[in-house]
């Protein structure tokens, strides 16, 4: 399976990206009037939301109810160039009445450990980690 995505230069540090279905998002590398997510910025975005589906996915499968799902990711990078990152840490907040501890951290283990496809691409150099907690109300 093939995924391409088209990128258009608008000036110096802005560009847009299209997708085959000619959806659009704004990718800027300003420092300051930041207008848009940076590059890396869109990883962290890229990582927590394709575990976020399948999350969902699984909890709705287990016929638990989810009231609501965010996420926080906070990503450190080297110093040096290649300024990649070195940690990740995604944190999910899920509100639930009826999802268990266990089986919220199986799910999320599952998620991000073997489904998510961006989290797979990551090198093995770079040390991600999640957590979760859980609303009942």
């Amino acid at each position: 399976m093939e995924t391409t995505i088209d990128l258009h230069f608008k000036e110096e540090e802005a560009y847009y990206a299209t997708n085959t279905s000619g959806n659009r998002i704004e990718i800027d590398m300003y420092q300051d009037d930041k207008q848009a997510m940076s590059p890396t910025e869109l990883l962290l975005s890229g990582v927590i939301a394709c575990a976020a589906v399948d999350i969902a996915a699984m909890i709705r499968k287990r016929r638990k109810t989810l009231i609501d799902l965010k996420g926080k990711a906070t990503g450190t990078r080297r110093n040096e160039h290649p300024r990649k990152f070195t940690d990740i840490h995604i944190q999910y907040d899920i509100c639930s009445p009826d999802l268990s501890e266990e089986e919220a951290a199986k799910i999320i283990d599952l998620a991000v450990e073997k489904y998510c496809s961006v989290a797979a691409t990551l090198n093995e150099t770079t040390n991600l980690t999640h957590g979760f907690s859980i609303k009942k109300d």
